[in-house]
């Protein structure tokens, strides 16, 4: 479904996202942020995508082999292609997906993510991620927190600057989960200068700031976790289905034990 907001003059993060994934979501002035980002980096749009399959791959992942039926996406973004609830109700019917999401533009899109298997639910909760108690509340009336729940944070804790912050946020949400539970990540990585210019390029222009962190200290949102094999990578290499380069997103699964 294309916007059909009045032509906007500043660019918005959720739009710039939805162009490099290929989605009609965006605009003129989102689209040019993204084509300058590009010069940088070329390969952002199909870093994109492949970032965007890791989340594919880890929710097949949860709802099959590790049998989980209940899912809180926070930081949700616009929807486009394979969203958590279509991927988990295709392996598991009767899944409960809520997303959470404060961004206006989400939340006018917000209905295409209410779609959901009648043998399952899917809801939408509109809050900041900073507001996790509220979060945790409006969840509750579609997921039993006395039950397993795969909690993702898929490239949303890079727009919290803070480390001490994003861990707080992490750990409030694994603690309202019982054990067997997991918590899923994937963000952006300080590896490469072209990654680091792309990202200063961004923030230049997006109207949400993205921070890019180390691989160790993304590592830090998982302790205390089982990490599921091959722990934190390249999202590429994780359960890979074909060999694909690595790139500079990386991810990984943890299980509360």
């Amino acid at each position: 479904m294309a916007v059909v907001d009045d032509e906007p003059s500043v660019p918005h993060t959720a739009r710039i996202w939805n162009y490099l994934l290929g989605g009609t979501d965006n605009f003129a002035v989102d689209r040019a942020v993204a084509e300058q980002v590009l010069v940088g980096q070329p390969a952002l749009a199909e870093n994109a995508r492949l970032s965007r399959a890791f989340l594919t791959r880890v929710v097949r992942y949860l709802a099959g082999e590790a049998g989980i039926r209940q899912f809180l996406d926070i930081g949700a973004g616009l929807p486009t292609a394979d969203n958590t609830h279509e991927v988990a109700q295709s392996v598991a019917p009767d899944s409960r997906i809520v997303y959470v999401d404060n961004d206006p533009l989400v939340l006018t899109h917000g209905g295409a993510l209410l779609t959901s298997h009648p043998d399952g639910a899917t809801a939408y909760v509109d809050a900041s991620l900073y507001d996790m108690a509220y979060v945790l509340r409006e969840a509750a009336r579609t997921l039993d927190f006395d039950q397993p729940v795969a909690v993702l944070f898929m490239g949303v804790l890079g727009h919290v600057e803070d480390d001490a912050v994003a861990k707080n946020l992490v750990r409030a949400a694994l603690d309202a989960v019982p054990s067997g539970s997991y918590l899923a990540i994937c963000d952006g990585t300080d590896i490469t200068p072209e990654v680091v210019e792309a990202a200063r390029i961004w923030n230049e222009s997006a109207a949400l700031p993205y921070h890019l962190r180390s691989p160790a200290r993304l590592a830090q949102f998982f302790e205390g976790l089982e990490l599921v094999d091959p722990g934190l990578v390249p999202v590429t290499r994780w359960h890979p289905e074909t060999g694909l380069h690595e790139i500079d997103q990386y991810g990984a699964v943890g299980r509360k034990p």
